[in-house]
């Protein structure tokens, strides 16, 4: 608990923050006899620890930058069995789990399976260009099987929507802001757009794991002056797929509304589905049950970076202790669900290691 409170006190929605965090990390696990090593991707810093040998490879995958906060947020506090901060739930918390179950593994020994821990620093990111899981993948890292310790209340998440971040440049006519009738306001323009957005067909879908896809308006700028109609608006939209909807065809639906608008992609990830019946994921959620009974295998809202191995052919899922509030003012995590959380995690690894009959068939 005190490893999540330490991670939780670093303010990671800043790059300076950040590193001192992936400082932190790698020193930890030094201390602790854990082998790490420090990869570089322009001044972007990640960390990759390793413990056991074997012919199976698992890898626990992490981040540790948050989406901005209060500086109240950065100051952990128990509460009511709870731990409330920024990042608690997404992701430090599971961080520090898995960063205690490498120390355990590499003081008591793991036999027949590698395990390895990447910790990279920005999987909130928003900007165009790939993140360092996508980089580190793309430089050939790979894994039998990859969990990532997004939030997920101890289930085990199959599932991810698509990820589509968008830019719409509006335009409209100007106007003195007397006579409005004669021009066109881009801002209000560009909230109709929205609101059509929302009823287009793709939004009416549904799936098995999923009520539907969402959309929500991030970030609209707009105009310049009071006393002009705003010529030209810009939208800043996130969509958020379901598995097997085509990203192209959304667009064109968007497209359709307005031929007027100018488009442009910022992020896009396409939808994380992995078979609920795959060996790997049965095993784990064999040990999920046996610290939180009513564990199953979920669609996760949100995306991850699952989906970068997903992409390479490598199984990768989402797990993570139980808690609420994630990017929003009173996040938190459940005290009692990390020593558990943990717990599966290190119970997992030996079994992988051992080689059970549906582990052996993958």
């Amino acid at each position: 608990m005190h490893l999540a409170e330490q991670l939780i006190a670093i303010d990671t929605s800043e790059r300076p923050g950040v590193d001192h965090a992936v400082d932190f990390v790698a020193g930890w696990l030094e201390g602790r006899c854990v082998p790490v090593r420090e990869l570089r991707f322009a001044d972007r810093r990640c960390v990759l620890a390793s413990v056991g040998e074997g012919p199976r490879r698992l890898l626990l995958n992490g981040h540790l930058d948050v989406v901005p906060g209060h500086p109240d947020q950065f100051v952990p506090v128990r509460q009511g069995g709870r731990l409330y901060g920024r990042g608690a739930y997404d992701m430090k918390a599971a961080v520090a789990a898995m960063m205690l179950a490498m120390s355990e593994w590499s003081r008591d020994g793991l036999e027949g399976v590698q395990v390895d821990l990447l910790v990279v620093p920005d999987e909130e990111r928003s900007e165009p260009g790939e993140n360092c899981s996508e980089m580190i993948v793309r430089d050939g890292l790979r894994a039998d099987f990859v969990i990532c310790g997004e939030p997920t209340d101890m289930h085990v998440g199959v599932q991810a929507k698509g990820v589509t971040m968008l830019e719409l440049v509006v335009p409209g006519v100007s106007a003195h802001g007397s006579t409005p009738w004669l021009g066109q306001n881009a801002i209000t323009r560009a909230l109709d757009l929205f609101r059509r957005i929302e009823s287009l067909p793709f939004m009416s879908e549904r799936s098995e794991m999923f009520a539907g896809p969402s959309v929500n308006l991030g970030r609209i700028a707009g105009g310049d002056v009071l006393n002009r109609v705003p010529d030209l608006c810009h939208l800043y939209v996130d969509l958020r797929t379901l598995p097997g909807q085509a990203t192209g065809d959304v667009l064109a639906q968007i497209q359709a509304l307005d031929p007027e608008v100018a488009l442009q992609v910022l992020v896009a990830r396409p939808p994380a589905d992995l078979s609920p019946g795959h060996p790997l994921v049965r095993e784990l959620l064999a040990e999920a049950r046996a610290v939180a009974p009513a564990a199953e295998a979920v669609g996760r809202d949100g995306s991850s970076d699952a989906v970068a191995f997903l992409e390479v052919g490598v199984p990768a899922v989402e797990y993570g202790p139980t808690g609420a509030g994630h990017h929003g003012p009173r996040e938190w995590v459940d005290i009692a669900s990390l020593a558990r959380y943990r717990h599966s995690l290190v119970r997992f690894a030996r079994r992988v290691g051992a080689g059970s009959p549906s582990v052996a068939a993958v």
